[in-house]
C-alpha cells in the first residue's frame, strides 16, 4: 500500500500475510527518498491494489557519460567508413557524448563534422574506425603493434618523451650535418680552411636520453631504447677536411657504441623481467623491421631471446633432453645463445639457487661469440655441482673425457676446490667466471645435505688433478696444502704413529704400481687391503710418494714449507728421502736447494730437527759443504 506523508517520505509495507525467510541483513522496511509528490499522484485502481507489484513514481535516468553511437537522445546512423561529410543526424550531440575517436567530449573535438574526418561518424562496429581510434590514441605506440589492452600511462608518458627526443633529435643532427670551424674548436691552421664534422654532442644527446630511459618502468624503458634506436641508426657520417680522434665524434662508431648498450639493456630485460611473451614478441618483431646500415647488420638478430618457456630449453632445463638438439616436423632446433645471454640465463639460474638446471643447460647450450670462451663457463660446472651438494658429480665433472676442466685449473683454484671438498662450505656468489672464485670476499657457508670428503677421495681428487695439470703439481704451495691433509690423523693434531718396517717396505712397490697406472690412465686405484692395517699411514706415503717424484721431475721452489708439513712424522721423511735415493745426482741437487733455502730464510728449522737419521744427516751436512 501507499502513503502520502508529510515528511516527504514513502514507506512500503508488505501486505502478504506469507511469512518469507528474510535474513537479520534485509530491511523489513524500505524508505525512499523522493521529490514533491502530489497526493492524487499516490492514487491506484482498486484492480491495482490486488497486484503484487505497483509502479507508483518514476522519473527519467539520469545520462551518464557515453559515446555518440550509444546516444539515448539523439539516434545514430552507422556506416562503415563514412568520411566525406556528417551521416544526417550523427552530428547532433548531447552534454554527455563523447567522441569515439579523441575520447573526449564531442563538443571539443575539432575534426567533429570536418570534411574528410568527420569523427561524428565513428563507432565501435567498425574496422576502419577501430584502427582510426587505435592510432589517435595509441600515437607512437601503434609502431610497436601494440593494443589499447596493452597500454598504460607508463607507456603513453613513454611515447611522449620518445616523440620530444625525436624532434631534438633532429635538431642535433642537423647541426652536425652543417660543420663547425676549425676555429670554434680553437684551432688555427694557416692557409687551410674546412670544417669539422663532430658526432659527440649528437652521442651525448642520445646517452642522456637512454639515461633517462632507464629509470622508467620496464615496459617503457624498452619502448624508449627501441624508438630511439630507430632513429639515431639512420645517421650517417660526413666527410670533412678534419677529423677528431674519437669513437663519439664518428657516427659509424658512436652508433655501434650505442647500439650495443640498448641491446644489452633489452637482452636483460628479456632474460630478466617479467615481460609477457606477447609483448617481448612485438619488441624482437619491431627490432627486426629497423633498417639497419652496412655496419650494424650484423647486430640484426642480436635480440632473438629464447623465453624461459621455450619448448627446447624447458625440456633442457627439466632434464629431459640431454643434447640440447630438438626434431619437429623435420625441422632441427638446436639450443645456441649468444654468449651475453648464456651469461644472463646464469645469472638468473644462480640467484634463484637452481644449480642442477645450471649444469644441465651449460653442458648443451652452444654459441657462435668468440669474445668470451663458452668453455670457461662450462669449466664452472664443478662449483655449481659443489653448490648443489652434489660433491660426487663434481669429481666426474672435474675429469670429463675430452677437455677436462681440471687440465685448467690454477693452484689458486685447486686450493678453493681442495678446501671445499674438505670442509664441506662455499661462498655463495654468483660468478661468471672461474678466476672470479679465487678472488671473491662473501663469507664461507655450509652447504646444505653434505659432508666433507673422506681422505682417501680427498687423495684421489688431488693426485688426479696433479696427473693432468702441471700448474698445479709444479707449484709448490699445492703440495704444501696438499700434504697438510694427510699428515695428522682426522680430528687430530698429533703425528701418525710409525707403521711397521714391513709395511715401510711393501709400500713402496704398491705406491710405485698405483702413481704408474695413474700416469697411463689418469685413474688413481688404491687396493683395499693398502688400507686396512694402517690407512692414514697409507695415504700420507702415497702422496709422499708422489712428491717424490715431482722432485725428481724439477726443481721445487720454495721447498721448505712442503717439508715442514711433515712435522713430527720423521719415519715419513726418511721414507721420503730413500724413494729419491734412486737418483743419487738429482738427491744430492735437492739437498743442495733446501740447504741454500735454509740459509736465506731467517727462523728455518736445523738440519737435526728436519733429517733425524745419522744417513740423512750426513747427506746434508755434504750439501752445505758444497
Amino acid at each position: 500500500m501507499c502513503t502520502a506523508v508529510d515528511s516527504g517520505e514513502i514507506i512500503i509495507l508488505s501486505d502478504d500475510d506469507e511469512e518469507y525467510d528474510i535474513s537479520c541483513s534485509e530491511p523489513s522496511v524500505l524508505i525512499v527518498e523522493v521529490e514533491d509528490v502530489k497526493k492524487s499522484d499516490c492514487a491506484v485502481t482498486p484492480s491495482a491494489l490486488d497486484e503484487d507489484l505497483v509502479v507508483t513514481f518514476s522519473r527519467r535516468a539520469e545520462v551518464l557519460p557515453h559515446a555518440r553511437y550509444d546516444c539515448p537522445i539523439h539516434p545514430f546512423t552507422a556506416t562503415e567508413q563514412e568520411t566525406g561529410a556528417p551521416v544526417p543526424g550523427n552530428q547532433l550531440i548531447c552534454d554527455q557524448c563523447f567522441c569515439y575517436i579523441c575520447d573526449k567530449l564531442a563538443s571539443t573535438c575539432v575534426m567533429w563534422g570536418y570534411a574528410g574526418v568527420c569523427h561524428c561518424n565513428s563507432h565501435k562496429r567498425s574496422n576502419f574506425w577501430n584502427n582510426r581510434r587505435s592510432c589517435a590514441l595509441l600515437g607512437g605506440l601503434k609502431t610497436f603493434n601494440l593494443t589499447l589492452s596493452e597500454t598504460d600511462a607508463h607507456l603513453r608518458h613513454a611515447d611522449a618523451m620518445l616523440q620530444s627526443f625525436r624532434k631534438e633529435l633532429a635538431a642535433h643532427f642537423a647541426l652536425y650535418m652543417k660543420g663547425k670551424a676549425v676555429e670554434e674548436y680553437g684551432l688555427s691552421i694557416p692557409h687551410q680552411q674546412g670544417l669539422i664534422y663532430d658526432y659527440t654532442p649528437v652521442y651525448e644527446f642520445v646517452t642522456s636520453f637512454l639515461n633517462k630511459a632507464d629509470k622508467q618502468n620496464d615496459r617503457a624503458a624498452a619502448i624508449m631504447k627501441l624508438g630511439a634506436a630507430e632513429d639515431f641508426i639512420r645517421h650517417f657520417p660526413i666527410s670533412g677536411n678534419f677529423i677528431r680522434k674519437s669513437p663519439m665524434a664518428n657516427p659509424a662508431e658512436a652508433k655501434v657504441l650505442l647500439l650495443n648498450r640498448v641491446i644489452s639493456s633489452l637482452q636483460r630485460q628479456m632474460v630478466m623481467t617479467d615481460f609477457t611473451p606477447e609483448f617481448t614478441r612485438k619488441m624482437q618483431d619491431f627490432y627486426k623491421k629497423l633498417f639497419f646500415p652496412a655496419e650494424l647488420k650484423y647486430l640484426k638478430n642480436s635480440l632473438c631471446v629464447r623465453p624461459w618457456d621455450d619448448v627446447l630449453l624447458v625440456s633442457v632445463l627439466k632434464g629431459q633432453n640431454v643434447t640440447g638438439i630438438r626434431k619437429d616436423k623435420g625441422k632441427k632446433d638446436v639450443l645456441t645463445e649468444q654468449i651475453s645471454v648464456v651469461l644472463l640465463r646464469m645469472e638468473v639460474l644462480q640467484r634463484q639457487h637452481r644449480y642442477r638446471e645450471l649444469c644441465r643447460y651449460l653442458r648443451v647450450v652452444q654459441t657462435d661469440d668468440s669474445k668470451l670462451s663458452l668453455r670457461q663457463l662450462k669449466d664452472l660446472i664443478p662449483f655449481f655441482r659443489c653448490l648443489e651438494g652434489d660433491f660426487t658429480s663434481a669429481l666426474f665433472s672435474f675429469f670429463t673425457s675430452v677437455n677436462a676442466p681440471a687440465s685448467r685449473l690454477t693452484p689458486q683454484l685447486f686450493l678453493f676446490y681442495l678446501c671445499i671438498f674438505k670442509t664441506a662450505t662455499a661462498p655463495q656468489v654468483v660468478v661468471s667466471q672461474p678466476s672470479q672464485l679465487c678472488y671473491t670476499e662473501a663469507a664461507w657457508e655450509r652447504i646444505q645435505g653434505t659432508v666433507p670428503l673422506e681422505r682417501d677421495a680427498l687423495v684421489k681428487f688431488g693426485l688426479r688433478v696433479q696427473g693432468c695439470c702441471s700448474a698445479v703439481f709444479t707449484d709448490s704451495q699445492c703440495w704444501t696444502s696438499f700434504l697438510t691433509v694427510v699428515n695428522t690423523a682426522p680430528g687430530s693434531v698429533s703425528p701418525l704413529p710409525a707403521p711397521s718396517a714391513k709395511f715401510l717396505n711393501e709400500a713402496k712397490a704398491v705406491v710405485n704400481t698405483v702413481l704408474r697406472d695413474q700416469h697411463l690412465s689418469n685413474t688413481v686405484t688404491i687396493p683395499r687391503f693398502f688400507l686396512e692395517v694402517y690407512p692414514d699411514q697409507a695415504l700420507l706415503l702415497l702422496v709422499t710418494g708422489a712428491l717424490s717424484l715431482r722432485i725428481l721431475n724439477s726443481a721445487l721452489s720454495p721447498a721448505l714449507p712442503v717439508l715442514k708439513t711433515f712435522k713430527e712424522n720423521v719415519w715419513a721423511l726418511e721414507w721420503l728421502w730413500e724413494s729419491l735415493s734412486s737418483n743419487a745426482e738429482r738427491l744430492s741437487s735437492f739437498c743442495q736447494e733446501v740447504s741454500q733455502e735454509m740459509q736465506n730464510t731467517a727462523g728455518s728449522p736445523g738440519p737435526v730437527k728436519l733429517f733425524s737419521s745419522p744417513v740423512l744427516q750426513s747427506q746434508l751436512a755434504d750439501s752445505f759443504s758444497h
